[in-house]
């Protein structure tokens, strides 16, 4: 779930730098005695993240993934920062839209492909 498995590099001010962009990040603790990469100054309404993707602040500063559906709608909520980290992949939050934009990416390449062109006049010789 993104938990980190080493120590980040300090950046100065209690934040860390992403070694993939180079952007900062804030360390936060977890319930689970763990620490987790939150992008800084960022606090999405809740019901518009993934329940899975959620971390909630509690009152003794740590993080939990907060997977109540739905939320209220205006609870705010942390996402992790490779989520919105430029150079890392985004994780395929939907499997099924992901599989629907493939197939509709594929029916856009068939319809800008140009009609089949004609055989050739001349077959080559396989002799």
């Amino acid at each position: 779930m993104g938990v980190l498995e080493e120590e980040p590099r300090r950046l100065g001010g209690g934040r860390f730098h992403c070694p993939y962009c180079g952007l900062p990040q804030e360390r936060a603790a977890t319930l689970e005695h763990d620490w987790v990469l939150l992008e800084p100054d960022m606090h999405p309404l809740a019901h518009t993240v993934p329940a899975e993707h959620r971390w909630i602040e509690l009152s003794d500063g740590r993080v939990t993934v907060y997977g109540v559906c739905p939320p209220d709608q205006f609870q705010r909520c942390r996402i992790e920062h490779r989520l919105a980290c430029p150079e890392q992949p985004l994780p395929d939050l939907w499997r099924w839209l992901t599989t629907l934009r493939e197939e509709n990416a594929r029916q856009a390449a068939r319809q800008e492909d140009p009609e089949p062109s004609p055989p050739p006049e001349e077959w080559p010789d396989v002799g």
